[in-house]
């Protein structure tokens, strides 16, 4: 008896079917020798977090019920490089594989398996640097621009409100501590209110 797998199909929008994919992975799991204990499909982006189908998955195969995940492709099964790891990495502990339909299979205790993991984490690293440059790019483009960054008067109901206060404990000596005590806010919100008084009458 083959390996118990089951089929995962996935679409990103109601006006796409999954029935394609199920085929095609019928027939791949025919010719693989695969035992297909359940099939799952759903419609979801891939980037949600949350797939009911792909939870039942893993949910079968920490339950030790099967042995492989098929796929048409891994873009259908991880929303993200990293999340890709991740999952691979949880599915290797119960020794449950994922099967793309171009035949390969990645199983993390292997030697060619820990080489795609190791490249899958440097290019979840990069992409991660990459997010944090284009963040730190569009800033400072912002910036240039002559926006002001951060949260601006209007957006800080609370401690705008009791900004006159602050202040007015502020010339009366008060401490910063004992501000934040007396009006229940934090010790930071009094130093960004004092800051930015100072900013404004400079």
């Amino acid at each position: 008896m083959g390996q118990r797998a089951v089929i995962y199909a996935r679409v990103s929008t109601s006006d796409q079917s999954c029935e394609r994919q199920i085929a095609d992975l019928t027939d791949f799991a025919e010719r693989g020798g695969f035992e297909i204990a359940a099939i799952y499909k759903e419609t979801a982006s891939g980037t949600k977090n949350n797939r009911k189908a792909r939870n039942e998955v893993i949910a079968l195969a920490q339950a030790r019920k099967i042995d492989a995940v098929l796929v048409t492709e891994l873009s259908r099964w991880g929303r993200s490089t990293q999340d890709l790891l991740d999952t691979l990495n949880k599915l290797s502990g119960w020794n449950v594989s994922v099967v793309a339909m171009s035949g390969m299979t990645f199983e993390l205790s292997t030697p060619h398996g820990r080489m795609m993991a190791t490249l899958l984490a440097g290019i979840a690293q990069f992409e991660r640097d990459l997010l944090s440059e284009r963040v730190k790019s569009g800033l400072a483009a912002a910036k240039a621009r002559g926006k002001k960054l951060g949260r601006q008067a209007g957006q800080r109901p609370k401690s705008d409100r009791l900004a006159p206060k602050v202040l007015e404990a502020v010339e009366q000596g008060r401490s910063y501590r004992w501000i934040a005590r007396d009006l229940g806010i934090s010790k930071n919100t009094v130093g960004d209110i004092v800051k930015r008084n100072r900013e404004s009458t400079t």
